[in-house]
């Protein structure tokens, strides 16, 4: 794992290979808690190619001066990501009402 929050990756490496690219990501909350949105891609093996984008969240926390893995969630699709920003925006626009 990594030291400091800048450091964590979803990049992943077998053999040489990029299987897991990282394209982006946004540092949600930082602290002994770190939530990280991952933008990134899958080699398929196959295809020779990357998939399309995918997105993850990532909690993380520090101990010991290192940052574990504690929980993730995958966001299967282009559309479900769309959706929860369609719903987010709307609670986010009501908040108060």
């Amino acid at each position: 794992m990594a030291e400091h929050v800048e450091d964590l990756t979803v990049n992943y490496q077998e053999d040489d290979l990029l299987v897991v690219k990282e394209i982006n990501k946004e540092i949600l909350s930082k602290g002994s808690w770190t939530t990280i949105l991952f933008r990134y891609q899958d080699f398929d093996k196959n295809t020779q190619q990357y998939s399309a984008d995918k997105f993850t969240i990532r909690r993380y926390q520090k101990r010991n001066g290192q940052y574990q893995t504690k929980s993730k969630f995958n966001i299967s699709s282009t559309a479900q990501a769309e959706k929860i920003v369609e719903t987010l925006s709307r609670w986010l626009s009501t908040k108060g009402a």
